[in-house]
């Protein structure tokens, strides 16, 4: 699969108190596999990530500002998750008509953890079959959408996963997903 992703342009959208391995690993796998990958925020500049939500981890160089781009721009979407991170993203209305237009368009999107806040905010869960951290499970299902306790679900071309524990399965479903 190294180069299953070649030529393809995925954007991750990530803003301060992005957990960090939700970021790396996902960022990583999708590059080994030849995506051109940037880092799409709120903001220009950097982003504060977070280990376990409570200790500040490295700074992210942005690559693009969300308000600045469109879906027309990428291939395939990844939210990764953290609390903080998702909070931030799902009260920006940038970054919520982003995350609706890829779903409205048929282009892959992925979240981990507390991630599908943001697709719950744009309203793409509804009748999706989905998983998440536990604690956003409620929020999920009254935005209409099925939950599910698996490590990754793809359903209609947005994959899901609840937990950094699940990132290799994440990362493998994802450069799958989007070699489509």
């Amino acid at each position: 699969m190294a180069d299953a992703l070649t030529g393809r342009r995925v954007a991750i959208l990530a803003a301060d108190g992005v957990e960090q391995v939700e970021l790396v690993q996902p960022r990583q796998a999708l590059a080994d596999a030849g995506a051109r990958v940037d880092l799409v925020s709120l903001h220009g500049g950097r982003i504060q990530a977070m280990n376990g939500d409570i200790e500040p981890a490295d700074r992210f160089d942005v690559d693009q500002e969300v308000s600045k781009i469109g879906v027309d721009d990428y291939d395939a979407l990844v939210i990764p998750g953290g609390t903080i991170n998702p909070d931030n993203l799902r009260s920006d209305a940038d970054a919520v008509g982003f995350v609706r237009d890829f779903v409205a368009q048929g282009k892959p999107v992925a979240a981990i953890c507390h991630g599908p806040w943001v697709l719950v905010e744009a309203d793409v869960v509804r009748g999706r079959t989905v998983t998440s951290y536990p604690s956003i499970r409620t929020d999920i299902r009254n935005a209409g959408g099925v939950v599910v306790e698996e490590e990754v679900v793809t359903d209609h071309g947005v994959t899901t996963s609840r937990n950094p524990d699940d990132l290799p399965a994440f990362c493998a479903r994802i450069v799958r997903e989007f070699a489509v």
